[in-house]
């Protein structure tokens, strides 16, 4: 077997979890990590479902938020690395309640820190989450990633790590490049503000950007168009950012 067949069975084996789950028991995390969030057992699902219709009654309710350009997000079926400035919790909530409402599978990348609190564990997993081990090289969770974009998921990043009060503060990781590049998949770049200082009834507005195509980028090696990606992705969102900030004055 010649080593571009041995790489292209290898992605074609990583891109599936093995064997079927069970409805009720019987499930690690990483069966739910690794099998596509559709094949999730239907209970679990249900009741993501439910949970995901709640956060919107309710988040939509405190804090009036839109989603603007929203088909870019929901009316393309590939699997894409979508990546957002962090300004408080409600971010993952807003994009992850659009996406699957709109039926589109979404995993969301979460410090494994949390994984210590087991009912966090238990409900990050079934909603798409998996853990990424911060400040290191963690392969397991690129690999993981790149098999999620393969299947057609959309795995949403913040690579800020941490949530941010001011932009003087904003310091942009790149590892959400070398997922998309392993899995040719684009990346989507996705703005939010007003979300910093949520107040009762205080307005959030998210805006999607167009994907990112690796035939987009001027970079011909691969180094040099990780590197690239690393700095276009980031320029494009703070880019939405500015806009929306342009569009609605005094929202931040």
């Amino acid at each position: 077997m010649s080593e571009k067949d041995a790489a292209g069975r290898e992605a074609t084996e990583g891109a599936k979890g093995t064997g079927r789950m069970r409805a009720f028991a019987g499930n690690t995390l990483d069966d739910y990590y690794d099998h596509d969030i559709r094949e999730h057992p239907l209970p679990g699902r249900l009741l993501i479902g439910a949970i995901v219709r709640i956060l919107w009654v309710i988040t939509k309710f405190l804090w009036p938020w839109r989603v603007e350009r929203a088909e870019l997000l929901v009316n393309d079926a590939r699997g894409r690395v979508l990546i957002m400035n962090h300004e408080s919790m409600l971010d993952p909530v807003v994009t992850v309640v659009t996406l699957w409402l709109a039926h589109v599978p979404v995993r969301i990348v979460y410090k494994s820190e949390l994984d210590k609190i087991k009912p966090a564990a238990w409900l990050f997993s079934r909603a798409g989450g998996f853990p990424v081990e911060r400040g290191t090289a963690d392969m397991k969770t690129v690999r993981r990633a790149r098999a999620m974009l393969m299947r057609g998921e959309c795995v949403l990043i913040y690579p800020e790590g941490t949530r941010v009060r001011r932009d003087e503060d904003a310091q942009a990781h790149g590892g959400y490049a070398i997922m998309a590049q392993l899995a040719k998949a684009p990346v989507q770049p996705v703005a939010i503000i007003g979300a910093r200082h949520l107040r009762f009834r205080h307005r959030v507005y998210v805006r999607a950007g167009e994907p990112i195509e690796w035939s987009d980028l001027a970079a011909e090696k691969r180094k040099e168009q990780l590197a690239e990606m690393e700095r276009v992705g980031m320029e494009r969102v703070y880019a939405l950012r500015d806009e929306l900030r342009r569009d609605y004055p005094g929202v931040d």
